[in-house]
């Protein structure tokens, strides 16, 4: 597990009465990680250096 985004307590927190695996919590880090990096893409295409909800 290198540098998480994600809070594995806070992912708990919305599963609730679930367990959460340890490679589910990087998976969706991996994946938050790549819509950042689109977001960022697309903010720079639009000549902004301010990254938007609506860059989702």
């Amino acid at each position: 597990m290198a540098d998480l985004i994600v809070v594995k307590a806070k992912v708990k927190d919305v599963v609730k009465d679930m367990n959460v695996a340890s490679d589910f919590v990087e998976a969706l880090d991996e994946e938050i990680k790549s819509l950042v990096k689109k977001a960022v893409e697309r903010a720079k295409a639009n000549n902004r250096k301010t990254v938007m909800a609506k860059d989702l």
